[in-house]
């Protein structure tokens, strides 16, 4: 009796695979839609970053590099082949200067060529 309704619990699933829409998307060759909340490209806000680096220190995979040359001269670098889009940047910012987007980003077997300058602030500059 139990191998019936096992048989007849899959003929039944089958039957339903069968005439139902199928649940994926058609991208590429439809618009892609990304659900709310989706993580993207790390960006930032310029205005609010002051180079404190507590983004860099908790960022999980090293996808974060500051490079100081003093308090007023620094450069903030993204290596989204390492990123974990995580969003613990975010929560550690508080100034909120970094946060993502829902862009997506994109595949290349160049990882080097995705490296992506957040902030280079020189002295002087505000």
């Amino acid at each position: 009796m139990k191998a019936m309704r096992k048989r007849h619990s899959l003929l039944d699933a089958i039957i339903d695979a069968v005439f139902s829409r199928p649940d994926t998307v058609a991208y590429p060759f439809g618009e892609l839609q990304l659900p709310e909340g989706y993580r993207g490209a790390i960006v930032i806000n310029p205005e609010n970053c002051t180079g404190c680096g507590l983004c860099v220190r908790d960022c999980p995979t090293g996808a974060l590099k500051l490079e100081k040359k003093s308090r007023d001269e620094f450069k903030l670098i993204h290596y989204p082949a390492r990123c974990a889009y995580c969003s613990q940047c975010e929560s550690s910012c508080v100034r909120g200067a970094i946060g993502h987007s829902n862009a997506l980003v994109g595949a290349t077997d160049r990882p080097r060529e995705l490296i992506v300058v957040l902030k280079d602030k020189k002295e002087g500059e505000d």
